[in-house]
């Protein structure tokens, strides 16, 4: 009886894990992997970079807020106007080649990143202006934070 239970919830992990993973691809938003470029894109459209330091597949609080936040239609709404994106992945069991692996370990050393979920704002200058991480309340609530930040 207890291998029975045992597998349920192990199938039900898994598909929970499974629909998790399909939410978060079914996300409007343009994210890209290098900083630099987001920079300079942002200036020339007038926004604002949102850095998102993540460990995609094993960060339980990285899950939430891509969850609640960045596939809801508040926040991808908010974004698509005024943010460009930018994911630094830190992985556990995909695979990144080695130089994208080097680049995020740098991109990470230079920002003082100890801690997953960390988000780093950028304002329209391409300054960093703020460093925050999960909060909770949503998407429009987010939105406001990160707002409070840019002053927007």
């Amino acid at each position: 009886m207890k291998n029975i239970v045992l597998i349920i919830l192990a199938a039900f992990a898994l598909f929970n894990y499974g629909c998790a993973e399909d939410k978060a691809s079914t996300s409007k938003l343009n994210w890209t992997t290098n900083l630099e470029q987001a920079i300079e894109s942002a200036k020339k459209e007038n926004k604002a970079v949102l850095v998102n330091f993540t460990g995609s597949d094993w960060c339980k609080w990285c899950f939430k807020l891509r969850d609640e936040v960045f596939v809801q239609s508040d926040f991808e709404e908010y974004a698509d106007e005024n943010l460009v994106l930018v994911v630094i992945d830190f992985p556990r069991s995909k695979t990144q080649s080695n130089e994208t692996r080097m680049y995020n370990q740098k991109i990470a050393q230079q920002f003082g990143i100890q801690g997953f979920p960390t988000i780093v704002l950028f304002n329209k200058e391409g300054v960093p202006v703020a460093k925050t991480g999960y909060q909770p309340g949503g998407a429009a609530n987010y939105v406001n934070h990160i707002k409070s930040f840019l002053g927007s």
